[in-house]
């Protein structure tokens, strides 16, 4: 079937972690993306994993996470031919997508001006830690630390603890996602006026969006928010709000729901003397206290039954490899896989957007370092002769499938 970004093409120069996770949902939905990483040994996320164990026994689940339906190209960018040859794929590229620091990469000759200059249609993404220029430009722009620098970190945990990071890239994967919309938005506004521009993203901005509500609250309601030393689930929300245990040791989230309601679920009339909006805010380390002993009367499985039954807002707390197996993931076929040559069957989380008429779909794998260099530089014309030199002379690095 048809994808809906058939026909656009990507220079992804990106790294790590915010442009990789956004050229490959571009990829998804059709994108060429050709992924431009360093001679040698590439992408610095190919050298990160967890547990210290790789799978296949050299690949890094964090780069087969976010670099499928790309294909790679591994080139010396400081080399002048290698320079000549990406400005000769630039006048029939559509898009340009880099996350190094700023000023990096136009310093080597690949700032927007440059791909300007060759196609002046061109959209041109660049992402970074706190923008392109500012007090903090020089600074490392990583995930956890702009988490502690917008206030998330400070938000999450209990008031007797410290600051808790999210489990998760929750900064970059923003970032990824306001890339995507930037340069959708731009080929939309291309397909009007035939105008390319140049889209500056930085995680900063991004987190801060993202706690809109967070920001709004203490902005306008002249409060701040303290961190409860119970598990309410935000520091400004009253009980019951929060993650309980149960009998045989799990945990169930509990939202929204009336106060009534749940403490007649939990069967439990002595929790009535807190049944009032300020009571709740006020006392919400006692109510939550109060109700965890409660919920501690009941399994899990009977519990999230009544309370469903009651139409109380409830979930389990699932680890990852339960999330993985639980029905509705199964049912949306969320977890899928594919065949990658080094690592074999990896498994992976599956595009999450549905489209009935230009359908996501993984296509390729993600790439080994420069595995499709060859190709890709006959694409754009470079004869044999040349491609065979640059290999020789280091300037491109292929590592062909086992």
């Amino acid at each position: 079937m048809a994808k809906a970004l058939d026909g656009v093409t990507i220079l992804d120069f990106s790294h790590l972690l915010q442009g990789p996770v956004a050229t490959q949902l571009l990829g998804d939905m059709g994108a060429n993306v050709i992924k431009i990483e360093r001679a040698g040994a590439g992408d610095l996320f190919r050298s990160m994993t967890f547990f210290a164990k790789w799978v296949g026994g050299s690949e890094s689940p964090n780069f087969l996470a976010w670099n499928r339906n790309k294909r790679s190209i591994a080139l010396n960018l400081k080399s002048k031919r290698v320079h000549e040859i990406i400005m000769q794929m630039a006048k029939s590229a559509d898009v340009v997508v880099q996350n190094f620091r700023p000023g990096v990469l136009a310093r080597l000759g690949y700032g927007y001006d440059d791909f300007k200059a060759v196609n002046p249609r061109i959209i041109y993404c660049s992402g970074s830690g706190y923008g392109e220029d500012g007090p903090y430009v020089d600074r490392p722009g990583q995930d956890m630390l702009i988490q502690g620098l917008t206030g998330l970190a400070s938000n999450t945990g209990r008031g007797d603890g410290p600051p808790i990071p999210a489990g998760s890239g929750m900064a970059d994967q923003i970032g990824a996602m306001n890339m995507v919309y930037g340069i959708l938005s731009a080929l939309y506004h291309r397909e009007k006026t035939g105008e390319g521009q140049k889209i500056e993203v930085n995680l900063l901005a991004g987190m801060l969006a993202h706690l809109g509500q967070e920001y709004v609250g203490v902005l306008n309601l002249g409060e701040d928010f303290v961190r409860p030393r119970s598990g309410i689930g935000h520091p400004g929300m009253q009980a019951p709000f929060g993650i309980y245990e149960t009998k045989d040791g799990k945990y169930v989230s509990i939202a929204m729901s009336p106060y009534k309601t749940l403490y007649e679920t939990l069967e439990a009339p002595h929790l009535a003397v807190y049944d009032d909006l300020k009571t709740l805010f006020d006392k919400r380390d006692e109510v939550w206290e109060k109700v965890n002993a409660e919920t501690r009367k009941f399994d899990r499985d009977e519990l999230l039954t009544r309370m469903l039954a009651a139409d109380i807002w409830c979930a389990a707390i699932n680890d990852i490899r339960e999330a993985s197996n639980d029905p509705a993931v199964v049912h949306g076929k969320m977890i899928t896989s594919y065949e990658h040559p080094v690592a074999g069957t990896v498994r992976v989380v599956a595009p999450a957007v549905k489209m009935s008429a230009t359908p996501a779909t993984i296509e390729r794998p993600a790439p080994l370092v420069g595995q499709h260099g060859r190709e890709i530089l006959a694409e754009f014309g470079v004869s044999a002769d040349e491609i065979a030199r640059l290999e020789q002379s280091g300037d491109m690095t292929v590592v062909d499938p086992k």
